[in-house]
């Protein structure tokens, strides 16, 4: 179990205070992003009317997340916002997925990372609304029903972030924690490496869809 206490971590005082940075998350955000630009090089270097493998999935991924877009929003707001979608089920499915190779962990297994990943689609969804609405009819749909119901729509806002966030968090966790606690009580024999296929492919899909898909919804509801 220690091997969820492990953490390399990189500290940097600055006036008066240290600065903390987890190495390890760091190091595999970058091996996913990594991965990812090879991905994305080697499948529209050769692009032609018959396909290979690595194009096939790669228009296979794209027309479908631009075809989930444009259901919740229209043709117009998906090509805007098609690629962040796109960007953002990759990056997630790729750091979900990279933990069942061995010596190598998701980054979203800390909260470090959905955090900031849905502040910035929070960030973003909010934006939106203020460019599509404008700032008074924006600002007015907080005091909807009533003025004085604005504290609770602006903690009901505030809190999809928490519950976005710590949904992807909790899964990964819980799953890596599963993983280690069956291990040891097992000696690795067998079920562990279903569980640890079970919770990276297809746990770690399902989430990765479920975080985008809410924050396209997020969106949708700001823009429209």
């Amino acid at each position: 179990m220690e091997e969820l206490g492990k953490v390399h971590q990189l500290i940097i005082p600055l006036f008066g205070r240290d600065l903390t940075f987890n190495l390890d998350v760091i190091l595999m955000t970058w091996i996913v992003i990594t991965v990812l630009i090879l991905f994305g090089f080697f499948s529209s270097r050769k692009k032609s009317l018959l396909p290979g493998p690595l194009q096939v999935l790669g228009e296979l991924l794209v027309s479908q997340l631009y075809n989930l877009t444009e259901d919740a929003m229209d043709k117009e707001k998906a090509e805007k916002y098609g690629p962040l979608v796109c960007a953002l089920f990759m990056f997630l499915l790729c750091s979900n997925w990279i933990g069942m190779i061995p010596h190598l962990h998701e980054p979203t297994k800390d909260l470090n990372t959905p955090l900031s990943l849905g502040i910035m689609g929070f960030c973003i969804a909010h934006y939106a609304g203020i460019k599509s609405k404008g700032l008074k009819k924006y600002a007015k749909e907080y005091c909807e029903p009533i003025f004085f119901m604005m504290p609770l729509n602006v903690i009901g806002e505030l809190a999809k972030v928490v519950s976005i966030s710590f949904r992807l968090f909790g899964n990964i966790m819980g799953g890596a924690i599963i993983i280690l606690v069956v291990s040891y009580l097992t000696y690795s024999v067998i079920i562990p490496p279903f569980l640890n296929a079970f919770f990276g492919i297809f746990v770690g899909a399902i989430q990765a869809f479920v975080f985008t898909m809410l924050t396209v919804v997020y969106i949708s509801v700001q823009v429209k």
